[in-house]
Formats: C-alpha cells, sequence, structure tokens
C-alpha cells in the first residue's frame, strides 16, 4: 500500500531527473573537464554499495607512485564549504567515511567540498602544497558538473536493481538505462564464487555495453579490533563460539556484516539504526543495559569503522562500554583475475592523462 501511495512521486522525481540527464547529454547544462585524472567512485541506489572501501582500494593502488587526493560531500557533516581532512577532525566536521579514509591514509589529501567544481579547483591550487596528480571522487555518479575520466558504478550483488523503482517508492536514484554512462560497473559484497551462468545473467541485466568492463568483488573481513583499550581477541574467539555479541550498527546494508559475525558466536543481538546515524547518550544506555544483562563475562559490542568515526563525537562515553567495543575492518577483494584487469585499466588511465598534462605544461613553458 505505502509502495502505490509513494509510486506518483516516484514518477516525478523520474521526470526531474531524466530532464537534468537530457540537458546535460545535450550540452545545455555544461561540465567542467580538469587537465588532472579524475575517478568517480558511485552508484544509483541509496547508499550500501561499498563505496568506501572501492575508495580506500583505488587509493592502496595509487599512494605509492602519484599523489592522490579524495574528494567527498562530506555527507551529513555539521559544517559548510571546502574542508581539509585531518586525522584531529571529527565526523560532525568531515563526515564518518571521509574520515575514515584519513585515518587509514594519514598521508593523502582528504577533502569535503558540496560543490565538487569549487573542491577540485581548490585542490588544483597551484599554492597546494601537495597538488594531486589524481583525484578520487566519492559517491559522484550523479554529479554531472565534473567530467571524470573514469565512471565506476556500484551494484550490489544481494541488491538487483533491474526491478527496483525510483525514490521514494523503491531505492534508485535515477533510471537503470543511466548506468551507460559508466565506463566500469562493479557488483560488490558478491559471494566468493560467482558461476558462470549468474555473471551472464547479471551482464545481461546491466545491458553491458561493449565499452564497459564488467567486475565482482567480494568484502574481505580482518581480524575483529579493539577501538579503544580492550584487549585482542584471541585465536580461540573465532573456533569456539563462546563469546554473546551485540553488534551496534548505523550503516545502509549491513546484513553482510551480520552473516560474518554469526559465525563466532552463538547469541548474537542487533542494534540497528539508519545510515550515517549519530547515536545519543540514550541510545548507548538502553545497549549498555542489555550488554549488562547478559549472563557472561566473555561478551563483546562491535560495529564498524564507519560508525568508530561518529560514536568517538560522542562524550562521556561510559567506561564499560569503551573497554569493550570492537570494530570489523573490511577491504576490497576482487574475484578471479578481476583483480589484474581492473588494476591495469586504472594504472594505464592515471598514467597516461599524467603524462599528457606534464607534456602539456612543458609545452606552455617553451611557448610563454
Amino acid at each position: 500500500m505505502k509502495y502505490l501511495l509513494l509510486l506518483p512521486f516516484s514518477w516525478i522525481y523520474g521526470l526531474v531527473v531524466y530532464i537534468r540527464n537530457q540537458l546535460y547529454d545535450l550540452g545545455i547544462l555544461k561540465t567542467k573537464e580538469f587537465d588532472v585524472p579524475v575517478i568517480s567512485i558511485g552508484n544509483i541506489t541509496v547508499g550500501g554499495t561499498g563505496k568506501t572501501p572501492q575508495v580506500e582500494y583505488l587509493v592502496d593502488l595509487l599512494k605509492e607512485k602519484y599523489e592522490v587526493a579524495t574528494l567527498s560531500r562530506g555527507y551529513k557533516r555539521k559544517t559548510k564549504g571546502f574542508r581539509l581532512v585531518e586525522t584531529t577532525s571529527t565526523a560532525a566536521e568531515v563526515g564518518d567515511e571521509p574520515l575514515q579514509i584519513k585515518n587509514h591514509y594519514p598521508e593523502i589529501t582528504v577533502s569535503v567540498c558540496e560543490n565538487r567544481v569549487s573542491g577540485v579547483e581548490k585542490l588544483l591550487d597551484p599554492t597546494n602544497p601537495k597538488v594531486p596528480d589524481v583525484v578520487l571522487l566519492d559517491d559522484a555518479f550523479q554529479h554531472r558538473r565534473i567530467t571524470a575520466g573514469i565512471n565506476i558504478l556500484l551494484i550490489d550483488y544481494n541488491r538487483q536493481i533491474a526491478k527496483d523503482t525510483l525514490l521514494p517508492a523503491g531505492r534508485l536514484r535515477e533510471g537503470v538505462a543511466q548506468m551507460r554512462r559508466a565506463h566500469i560497473i562493479v557488483f560488490t559484497k558478491c559471494p566468493d564464487e560467482v558461476t558462470p551462468i549468474m555473471r551472464r545473467i547479471l551482464q545481461k541485466e546491466v545491458r553491458l555495453k561493449p565499452y564497459q568492463n564488467l567486475f565482482f568483488t567480494t568484502l574481505k573481513h580482518g581480524k575483529i579490533k579493539p577501538v579503544f583499550d580492550g584487549p585482542e581477541l584471541e585465536t580461540s574467539f573465532y573456533e569456539n563460539k563462546d563469546f554473546s555479541m551485540l553488534i551496534l550498527t548505523g550503516i545502509a546494508a549491513p546484513a553482510h556484516m551480520y552473516n560474518h559475525l554469526r559465525q563466532f558466536s552463538k547469541k548474537v543481538e542487533i542494534f540497528s539504526f539508519p545510515d550515517h546515524y549519530y547515536f545519543s547518550d540514550a541510545d548507548i544506555q538502553k545497549l549498555m543495559a542489555k550488554f549488562d544483562a547478559l549472563n557472561t563475562n566473555r561478551k563483546i559490542i562491535v560495529t564498524t569503522e564507519k560508525d568508530v568515526m561518529r560514536l568517538k563525537d560522542l562524550p562521556g562515553l561510559p567506561e564499560n562500554f569503551k573497554h569493550h567495543l570492537y570494530y570489523l575492518p573490511v577491504k576490497v577483494k576482487f574475484l578471479d583475475e578481476g583483480k589484474y584487469e581492473f588494476d591495469k585499466k586504472i594504472l594505464n588511465y592515471v598514467g597516461e592523462n599524467k603524462s599528457n598534462r606534464e607534456l602539456h605544461k612543458r609545452t606552455n613553458k617553451r611557448n610563454a
């Protein structure tokens, strides 16, 4: 019933999005191209496709050879304008995902700006001591004011889009036909093996074009780590299943995490909140009441690294909560031979365009 009530609003929304895309396609609305390699990472659904791990994969791939900068909107931050993210920043100042990236890679430039064109211009300012060789635009598939050299579109393997509907009745930000703008399509959060038949089905579902590449990735989970002063978990934790576990999340699609953690505990309780949710004192008190009621000394609280960025903003966290709080690290893992092909495509694009940029600069100096 709710779906039917929202459907007319989806039609209106879809018309607006269609007209906007047509205006860009016809050149009526202008896009800006920068003389630096720009890679966009995004999706056409609302949240939960694994953008941050994919951005971090690209940083790992590029940072040894190139000066890398990331630019995000800084979703749900409580500030405006362009800001450079520091390891001492708070999620309220810069957003949880950019802060996580900066904590992982303090040596690179991480920035936020709701105006992406202005943000890239500031990054490329000659007075900037670390002018980037490549800019990674986080969550920018719908941001058409900048022409990206490579558009990477992420799709959650477990939340297919073929039968989905536009917002607000469904989860689509724009129609599936807009997948044609992607140069690379990546199915994320896949099982460890995707059969050849399923690959062909998905290739047909996304209407793969000759100029597009299709890849499949999964999330590789690391060892659960303490956030504050808790002890490292012993190997027996993963073998004996004798710990009780409370899972605290404020992310868009936590099912993959839940399924992974359930294999290590016979007793799991879940506290789930909306994506980018700012936890309150009352939320923590409610969770701790449940935690204290567990009749065992072998118990922990597990959250995501993104949630940790926001939890650290909360003053006066109970010491018992901090002592038992852990997080689950994740990284992207390409299936089969996909890693080699993906890496090669990205490295070739950045290398060729960086070389062209430097040649253009040398030519301009000679002609000056």
